[in-house]
Order: structure tokens, then C-alpha cells, then sequence
């Protein structure tokens, strides 16, 4: 079987097996709504008012998808990366042709048209709901390849979480710990003044934080999004080799 055959049937695996598991699918797309619920209409923003959400509507785009492109990678990854562990089922595919980075892409690709779809869904509920205006240009679809890479990356975070937790409890755990800080600390919700001088450069130490800037420039600011979409993919393609590597494939 080609290498396109392998990583063909696996994410097949991998599809169908996303779907018998109804609540993940439930909140895999509940989860966004809720979030723009209470951020952009319970919550809504203040522009000119200070505080928190001082900006306006669009600014907090990047933040909403930033969500699902953060929280559901490393969580399903990491906590199917710990079920096979615990089933052994990384035994029994070390015995077949599928390496390990195979395995990682397949599992990968899934997350990409799930998590898109999520985004998708989530874009709309932020125009409808919070008054934020998203550009129809075709400049915007480089919103594609910024999802699909800050999926990957996520991915391969979620593997190297997955291989050093003990447990599906443990993934969960350690993916919170890991997620809640990027999600308010990389220019998504919370801006930059409102941080301390000292470290407000840290911020460019965070992946999300080029994912942000990248999205707020295509939807909401403008200028130049092709800096840290090329920044958002070397990080993806190391941070990826090195969750493939993590895979726990002979343990």
C-alpha cells in the first residue's frame, strides 16, 4: 500500500471513529457558540470605554477562532494519543507499514476539516451576533491555510502532551494548563497595552501569537499577514515533527 493509501485509510479510521463518538462532535461546535455568546454578546465590547474588550468587534475575530484552532487539537490529539496507549493500539500499528508521522497527518487532517468546519460556523455566528465585518476579498482566504496550520502545530502539541501524560485525565489537564495561558497572553482577547512593559515581548514567543496577528490583518486591521503566516508555518512544521516523533509507537 503507497504512503497516500495509508494516511488514506487511517483518517478514514479516524473520520468515522470521530462520529460514533457523539458528544465530542456535540461540543466540538457548542463549544464556539458559547464562547461568542458570552464574550461578544452577553459580555460585548466597549470601544473608546477601556477595559478588557475596549476594542472594536473585529478586533476579537482572531480570539474567537483562535478557540477551536487551540483547545480541539490539543485535546482530541492528546487524549486519542493516551486511549491508544492505554489499549495498547500503538503496539499493533507498529506492526503494520503506518510510521508514526503517517499516523500524526491522518489524525491531523481530520482535526483540519472538523476544526474548519467549527470556524466556519463560528465566522458567521461573529458576524450575526457581535457586529464584526469580515472582508470578502480574496485576500481572506488565506483565513484557510491559517486555520490548517495552526491546527497542525496544535496537533503536534497535542502528541507531545499525549506521550508525557500518564492518562486521558492527565492529557486534559495538561492541554488546560498549556491552552488558557496562550489563548489570553498571544494578542487574541487581551491587548498588548494592557500587559506589563516587560512582558509584552514574551508574547512573540507564542505560536498563537503569530496566528492572531496574521487574522486580525486579513479581517480586521490590514497590512501584513504574509510575515506571520510564514512564521506560523515554520513553527507548525517543527513543532509537528516533533509531536510525530512523540508518538508513542513501540511503547
Amino acid at each position: 500500500m503507497s504512503r497516500f493509501g495509508r494516511v488514506s485509510a487511517e483518517f478514514t479510521a479516524a473520520w468515522y471513529s470521530f462520529l460514533r463518538r457523539r458528544t465530542a462532535v456535540f461540543f466540538t461546535f457548542f463549544f464556539p457558540v458559547i464562547i461568542v455568546l458570552i464574550f461578544g454578546v452577553l459580555v460585548q465590547t466597549q470601544p473608546t470605554g477601556g477595559g478588557l474588550f475596549a476594542e472594536p468587534p473585529g478586533y476579537y475575530v482572531p480570539g474567537y477562532l483562535a478557540v477551536v484552532v487551540l483547545f480541539t487539537p490539543l485535546s482530541r490529539v492528546g487524549s486519542t494519543v493516551a486511549r491508544h496507549r492505554e489499549g495498547n493500539r500503538f503496539q499493533k500499528l507498529a506492526t503494520t507499514p503506518l510510521s508514526r508521522g503517517e499516523w500524526l497527518l491522518a489524525h491531523t487532517l481530520v482535526n483540519v476539516v472538523v476544526i474548519g468546519l467549527a470556524a466556519l460556523v463560528l465566522l458567521v455566528l461573529v458576524v450575526l451576533l457581535t457586529g464584526a465585518s469580515v472582508p470578502l476579498a480574496p485576500a481572506s482566504l488565506a483565513l484557510v491555510p491559517f486555520v490548517a496550520l495552526g491546527v497542525a502545530l496544535f496537533c503536534g502539541l497535542g502528541s507531545i502532551i499525549g506521550r508525557l501524560s500518564s492518562s486521558q485525565d492527565g492529557v486534559i489537564a495538561a492541554s488546560n494548563a498549556v491552552a488558557l495561558p496562550l489563548l489570553f497572553l498571544s494578542e487574541t482577547f487581551v491587548t498588548t497595552d494592557l500587559l506589563p512593559a516587560w512582558f509584552r515581548p514574551v508574547t512573540a514567543l507564542s505560536p498563537l501569537t503569530y496566528f492572531a496577528r496574521g487574522v486580525r490583518a486579513l479581517t480586521f486591521s490590514g497590512g501584513d499577514w504574509a510575515g506571520p503566516l510564514g512564521m506560523l508555518a515554520l513553527l507548525a512544521v517543527v513543532v509537528f515533527a516533533v509531536g510525530a516523533v512523540a508518538v508513542p509507537w513501540t511503547e
